[in-house]
């Protein structure tokens, strides 16, 4: 996969792909590259005015790409299960789900509308709910994938089960790096309950290094400082939103892409470069926390995959 590109796409035409985050910075570059593809693209996200503006985008660039805008806030319940019930009702099957959408290191704690710590709530418990909802669409489908957008902050990650929503203790960059160990445990566990249960599910994660990304404009968790020295070291040390992408396309769409796996930059500390396997930490392979984080999750959410693949 040395230096992979999005030349090694191939044909995506009649597959129907859902990009959450889909507005701006990474999760636009995927649903460009996908759309270029020839898939049919559904972008969400909560604002419908950079929605529409991301469908004209990237039309200028493919005017024949079959794409549309839904709304999709991932810190409601309510609204992923509208959006899920939307497009059962409009789409028989789904070939892939980027799980792309997310907040970044919000200085002060904020609460979703279901009580939960909104990094938590947004980047994984939303995704787990919508994966979910999503699963009877996604086992129509002959060959499903579903791509988890982690991060190298889950190295320094923990799933702090006394306190997930960090109501007694909250520290931005601590609950971020728990959301994105959370959503890279979720991606192999699913691929073992998948592989277990017969789901035929094909579940994978990626990173995409250090990308310079409208996140942090999402969640402002930097200080002046640490600003300072990111704008100096970037030009060293970062790729652009549409490099940034390639470990995520290439999770997504390469026939080399294996089930269970990680995909981040092969650069130094997987920070830039082409996709390659990406280093998982310990503390994401601990099965028993995998297995502990699913039942909290089902629980939270009041979504369950055993539940909704038995009624399918």
């Amino acid at each position: 996969m040395t230096d992979w590109s999005t030349a090694g796409i191939p044909s995506l035409s009649g597959k129907t792909v859902v990009v959450t985050g889909a507005t701006g910075g990474l999760g636009y570059e995927t649903a460009m590259a996908l759309a270029g593809a020839g898939a049919i693209v559904i972008l969400t996200g909560r604002d419908d005015a950079k929605g529409l503006r991301a469908i004209e985008g990237i039309c200028e660039r493919f005017p024949d790409a079959l794409i549309a805008y839904e709304h999709l806030d991932l810190a409601s319940l309510a609204s992923v299960a509208d959006f899920a019930g939307r497009f059962a009702a409009d789409n028989e099957w789904l070939d892939l789900l980027v799980n792309n959408a997310g907040v970044m290191a919000l200085p002060k704690r904020q609460q979703t509308e279901d009580g939960f710590e909104m990094q938590l709530g947004t980047n994984y418990l939303g995704h787990y709910a919508l994966t979910a909802r999503l699963l009877p669409q996604l086992r129509r489908a002959k060959a499903p994938r579903i791509v988890n957008l982690s991060s190298l902050a889950h190295r320094s990650g923990a799933i702090n089960f006394d306190d997930l929503h960090s109501k007694h203790s909250y520290r931005p960059w601590r609950a971020y790096c728990q959301s994105k160990l959370a959503m890279l445990m979720f991606a192999l566990e699913l691929q073992r309950r998948s592989l277990a249960a017969g789901w035929g599910l094909m579940s994978l994660a990626a990173h995409p290094g250090y990308a310079r990304t409208d996140l942090i404009a999402n969640g402002p968790g930097a200080s002046t400082v640490q600003s300072r020295l990111d704008r100096l070291l970037q030009p060293l040390i970062s790729q652009s939103a549409a490099e940034g992408a390639l470990p995520t396309l290439f999770a997504a769409t390469s026939p080399d892409a294996e089930p269970g796996g990680y995909y981040g930059p092969n650069g130094f500390y997987e920070l830039k470069g082409s996709p390659g396997p990406a280093r998982i930490m310990p503390q994401a392979q601990d099965l028993a926390a995998a297995a502990m984080l699913w039942d909290a999750s089902a629980m939270l959410t009041g979504v369950s995959f055993d539940e909704i693949a038995a009624a399918a």
